[in-house]
Order: structure tokens, then sequence, then C-alpha cells
């Protein structure tokens, strides 16, 4: 299905929303708009689906950026939510085989719940995860670079419909019409007219990024840019060349000052050197004849920084969580939270497979965050998936919640973690298919405890701190 013009979807959609928004925010935020003719009411924006032709309905209007979420609508935790439970399933997936060790952080309304490292870093080399140990985050890290631009959305050097060329001058598609029209926001939403995952094989070649790009004039286009969605981790990298040209910084240097620091995620870097220059870091591990076999990290994905470069602990993930649920507000503006958050594109491919298949009735992709609506409620959310390295991350607005659940193994079973706390979280009934681990009271894990397996450390909500120590 075909968008209608970018024209007629403009500068009428903030004229509408002008008298919301605080005036300095709107200044800001609402660049994702073009100038256009004013006219009496507002176009709304089209609803891109995932492939031409599909007629399903989106999960909820997609607009440039949206209200945040009314104070009012924030509902507290049901009595029934168990964090003890949470953390003793969390352990439990590090005994045995299951996967060498896990970093989880929970938020909620502004706290932290839990920050606690499980298990090992390396099994060759056994040392406790802990709070500040680092892990890949893997493709977590889209919502760095979707957050990063929108902060120079907010200060005015660039717009969400500002064009790739403008700033990359010898990026080329293969069509001349799209080259010219493909735009920031299309790039961090994946509507970059591309094949799915275009070049992907070549980055785990080695292949270098700034060659991998020049191709992009050669691969075949599948839609226009804005009019289709397909994942992509190479032309999403191209806001990285979009921050420096934009800013003057390169890309791991405006992500460091303009992210990092300010948040206090003082253990994440990013690249290579980044994570293996970390006091403390979990390895990678992959599947051998003699159980996990610990790897050293793989150098390729880091090379497409905005796609997959960021390393963090579960401190430092607990610093993001409160962050992206409005909490730190000198640093993230709850109108940007709301922009990032908003779905541009139909995703309907995400509802196929494992929990999703059994939980979602929509999926959509906002600015480097998926948006999904779980069983009625909406769920921002990402997943990541390297070489030994696997993660999933949620927001939860109406809770004003956030997880996050990273392991260093490429074990599909802490997958399940995941969706058993949100439903906990949202009060609906679990489905007890996704763990082999079952809840266990601190008597039973302490009791049932492997001979030598590490305590979980770091923070726990007996004693929920602002920011970890």
């Amino acid at each position: 299905m075909k968008a209608p013009s970018r024209q007629a979807r403009k500068r009428p959609i903030v004229m509408a929303l002008l008298a919301v928004l605080l005036p300095t925010a709107i200044i800001c935020t609402a660049q994702a708009l073009s100038p256009a003719a004013n006219s009496a009411s507002p176009t709304p924006v089209p609803v891109n689906l995932e492939h031409a032709g599909t007629a399903q309905a989106a999960p909820a209007a997609p607009q440039p950026w949206r209200n945040p979420l009314p104070a009012q609508a924030v509902q507290p935790l049901p009595a029934s939510f168990d964090l003890a439970a949470i953390e003793s399933q969390a352990e439990q997936l590090t005994w045995g085989s299951r996967v060498p060790g896990i970093a989880m952080s929970i938020v909620q309304g502004g706290r932290i719940l839990s920050a606690r490292g499980y298990g090992v870093t390396d099994v060759s080399n056994p040392e406790p995860v802990d709070a500040h140990t680092v892990f890949r985050l893997a493709s977590l890290s889209k919502a760095f670079a979707g957050t990063m631009a929108g902060l120079l959305v907010e200060d005015g050097t660039l717009r969400w419909d500002s064009r790739i060329v403008d700033y990359v001058p010898d990026f080329a598609l293969n069509n001349p019409t799209a080259t010219q029209n493909l735009t920031v926001a299309d790039v961090l939403s994946h509507r970059v007219g591309l094949p799915y995952n275009a070049f992907d094989r070549d980055v785990e070649a080695n292949a270098e990024y700034h060659t991998l790009t020049r191709r992009l004039a050669n691969a075949p286009l599948t839609c226009q840019p804005g009019d289709c969605y397909a994942y992509q981790n190479v032309a999403f990298s191209l806001i990285g060349d979009v921050v420096f040209a934009a800013s003057g910084n390169f890309y791991e240097q405006a992500v460091d000052r303009r992210i990092l620091k300010p948040l206090g995620m003082n253990d994440a870097s990013l690249g290579l050197h980044g994570i293996m220059g970390s006091t403390r870091w979990a390895r990678p591990h992959v599947r051998s004849r003699n159980g996990w076999a610990a790897l050293n990290p793989k150098p390729t994905y880091y090379r497409v920084a905005p796609a997959a470069g960021v390393n963090a602990s579960a401190a430092d993930m607990a610093q993001w969580l409160l962050a992206h649920t409005g909490h730190r507000t000198d640093v993230l503006s709850e109108p940007l939270l709301a922009t990032l958050h908003a779905p541009l594109v139909n995703t309907p491919g995400e509802l196929r497979s494992g929990w999703r298949r059994q939980r979602l009735n929509a999926a959509g992709y906002a600015l480097g965050w998926r948006v999904f609506d779980y069983r009625g409620h909406t769920v921002v959310f990402h997943a990541g998936a390297v070489q030994g390295y696997r993660g999933l991350l949620a927001l939860i607005p109406e809770r004003d919640m956030g997880i996050s659940i990273s392991w260093n193994g490429e074990s599909p079973l802490p997958s399940g973690l995941l969706p058993t706390i949100v439903d906990a979280a949202l009060g609906l009934p679990g489905d007890g298919s996704w763990l082999d681990v079952n809840p266990l009271s601190p008597e039973l894990l302490q009791a049932q405890r492997p001979a030598g397996a590490p305590l979980p450390s770091g923070i726990s909500s007996h004693r929920a701190l602002t920011s970890p120590p």
C-alpha cells in the first residue's frame, strides 16, 4: 500500500498540537514535520504496512510524535507481583548448563527494584556476574541511536525529516528519487526500501562499514523510502554519519557525551575496545560438544555501531530504563520520549513465533524501538543478538515500568523470562511453558542452590535506590 504524499502530512499536525506541549518542547521536537501550506484540519500520517497489499491495522495511529501518557493512566503493580520469585527464576536460569550468566534490571515508578547479576562471566575462568558486569547489547543499541538523533532534533541541528543525502553527500540508493527522499525517520524506523538485512552477511564476513554503504547503491529496492518496512543494520547505521555531520562529533563520542555520562551509565561503552577495556565483563559463549565454550567478542557488528555497538551492565541499564520511563527529564524530555516510542510502520512479522504469537495483537516499529499491543496493553520493546550474547528490553507505560535482561550464551531459554515479568506486571495469567524453572521461596532457593554457584549480586527491592552504587 502506497503512502500519500509527504507534503500532505506535515505542518498541519504541528498546528493541531501547538496548544498541547510546552512551547520550548514544541520548537525542538516538532521538527519531524516540514513546512507546508496550512489547512483547516490535520491530515493523518499514513499507515505504512510491512508488505504491500497487507490489510492489517496499525497498533496505534502512527504519528510523528504524541503526548506523554497521562499520569492518571499509570496504575500500580498488582499485589500479586512477586519480585523475589522473578529473581529466583533468573538465578535458576544460570544453574546447570542453561546459560553462563545473566544481568537483569527492573525499574518501576522511578525506582530501581532490581539490578543484579547471576551466574558467571566465563565458564573457563568463572567470576560472579554482578551489577557492574558489562554485557554486549547488540541490537538494543538501536534505541541509543534513535535517542541520539532525537537529542539533535531538540537541539535544532537536525530534523526527523532531514534528508540523509544532505548530511552524507556520497550516499546513494539505486534510484535517484529514493536517494533524495530518504529521511532520518525512515532510517531509524527501517523504512529505507531495501530488502531485509541488506549486506548483513558481508558484515559477518568482516567487510568494512563504508565499503558496505557504497554497495547500497547497487542493492535492489523493494519500495520507495517510507513505504515499507525491512529490518536493517548497515543502512540503519547511516544515522552515525548523520550524527557526525550534524554535531561535529564522532557517533561514539556523541553518545558517550550526551547519553552515557549524563545518565550515570558509568560502566557503559561502545565498541570492542570498550567492552574489553571494562573492569569486569561477560565473555560470549557458544555451545560445544563439552558444554559452553567461552570466546572473544567478534568485532563484526561493532563496525555498525548505531545498530549494535553499545555495551552496558545491569546498573547501566537500570539508568537507561529510568530515563526511558520518563524519570530523567533533565536528559530526555517527555515529548522526545513520546516521539521515540510512537510506532511509524506496522511489522506483522513480529507476531509469528514464540510468546509473541501468544501475546501480541499487533506490532510496529518506532524510532529505534518496537511497539507491541500486548493483550491490549502497550509494550515498547527490542531484542538483540550477536555471537554469544542475547538481550531483551521492555517498557510498560501503563505500569511506569522497565525491564532489561542480558545473557552471555547462545540459548533461547531466558527469553521466556521477559513475558513472564510482563504478565506479572499487567496481572495477566502466566504461561508456565515459557520457562523450565519455577519460582522458589528464598528458603527453597538457598536449599537448592548448587554447590559453588555464585550468589546474586547487586540491588534488590529491599533497598531500592534511584541510582545504583
